[in-house]
């Protein structure tokens, strides 16, 4: 079992930064994926970014330029942060972890993040 902490959400205001963090723990292989997606009401959970443990990124074209995504593999710590939001970024955010051989995924609680106009 795996067991994520997430934190950093909040209320911000249009062309604000919020930095999302989220640690692991529990039994975690070195090889594995983490990331974040978000849900808006009434819509689907999409991917925001990833990070594989090799490095490799991947963004939604929503985000190119505006999030970064990072991790500190002797934290077992991935970090989002988000610059110039806008108010179409409101969602609650969610941590991701995926064991790569295994294909397990965890997800972590959800932290809300609200841009307002």
């Amino acid at each position: 079992q795996v067991q994520l902490v997430e934190s950093g959400g909040g209320l911000v205001q249009a062309g604000g930064s919020l930095r999302l963090s989220c640690e692991a723990s529990g039994d975690i292989f070195s090889i594995n994926v983490m990331g974040w997606y978000r849900q808006a009401p009434g819509k689907q959970r999409d991917l925001v970014a990833n990070i594989h443990s090799d490095g490799t990124t991947k963004y939604a074209d929503s985000v190119k330029g505006r999030f970064t995504i990072s991790r500190d593999n002797a934290k077992n710590t991935v970090y989002l942060q988000m610059n110039s939001l806008k108010p179409e970024d409101t969602a609650v955010y969610y941590c991701n972890f995926i064991m790569v051989i295994s294909g397990t995924g965890y997800w972590g609680q959800g932290t809300q993040v609200t841009v307002s106009s």
